[in-house]
């Protein structure tokens, strides 16, 4: 595994896959594959029924009572062997890349005034029983990708801290330590595998995936605690199974039932 030098904000608790803070974006170079097989659980989900989702493993041990059945056994996954999963819907077939692929890319994130402004007052996002979508919706523009290689854009969510808070006072505060991790899924995005050129032709929406507080949930949503922080991250992954991650540090929020800051709402 091979990160780029970064400096850890004060306080901040390190845990594995969750990068450090930066102004704008961060990216990490690592294998998928190093992803796939950590010593946690490896989890396979389903977005909803028309979609094929791929979940990576958790920054922590969930619970063992949402997990009855046995951790299972570790073996080398290829980002290929993940998506031809029996259970998942197959995607469009992965075809042999050139070994002359050459890509440099970059990620820009759409309505970045918007979350900036969000992001000045506190963001937060609400999260339901039945599923919510995310407002701001998380959109990026990328670049630099080989117009002929496939790619796979991926999504997730993990917690940014190990805190849970509270409204007080008109701010947010620390209120005691986080509660245990929901189960993570990772969101692939339903156009996944297309060409370089395909995606840099649009904008990259996310806008479909929800969350919610239904640890029972079936539907593939991400599953959050309400009143704790978290950092959505993109991930794009070439098909000869390359990954670069990004997190961009003005989408981080607080998953709340309801708004607590009225200039929020």
């Amino acid at each position: 595994m091979r990160f780029e030098s970064a400096d850890f904000g004060p306080g901040m608790a390190y845990h594995p896959f969750l990068l450090p803070p930066a102004r704008h974006s961060h990216q990490t170079d690592f294998s998928m594959n190093s992803i796939l097989t950590q010593p946690h659980y490896l989890a396979l989900q389903s977005f909803n029924p028309a979609l094929a989702a791929a979940a990576a493993a958790a920054c922590y041990p969930p619970p063992a009572a949402l997990f009855p059945k046995p951790p299972v056994p570790q073996h080398h996954l290829t980002a290929e062997e993940v998506l031809a999963a029996p259970h998942l819907r197959p995607l469009r077939t992965l075809e042999p890349e050139d070994d002359g692929v050459q890509d440099d890319p970059k990620v820009t994130l759409e309505a970045k005034d918007l979350w900036d402004k969000f992001h000045a007052l506190g963001t937060e996002m609400v999260i339901t029983k039945s599923g919510r979508r995310m407002f701001p919706a998380f959109k990026v523009r990328v670049s630099g990708l080989d117009k002929k290689a496939k790619y796979i854009l991926l999504m997730d969510i993990v917690a940014a801290d190990d805190c849970r808070y509270k409204f007080h006072n008109s701010r947010w505060v620390v209120a005691g330590k986080a509660d245990p991790e929901m189960p993570k899924r990772m969101y692939i995005h339903p156009d996944s595998p297309s060409t370089g050129e395909q995606w840099m032709q649009k904008v990259v929406s996310f806008h479909k995936l929800k969350l919610t507080n239904n640890i029972s949930d079936k539907h593939g949503f991400t599953i959050l605690n309400s009143m704790h922080k978290y950092q959505p991250r993109f991930h794009l992954v070439r098909a000869n199974d390359i990954l670069k991650t990004y997190v961009f540090k003005e989408t981080e929020f607080i998953a709340v039932t309801a708004y607590q800051n009225e200039k929020v709402r």
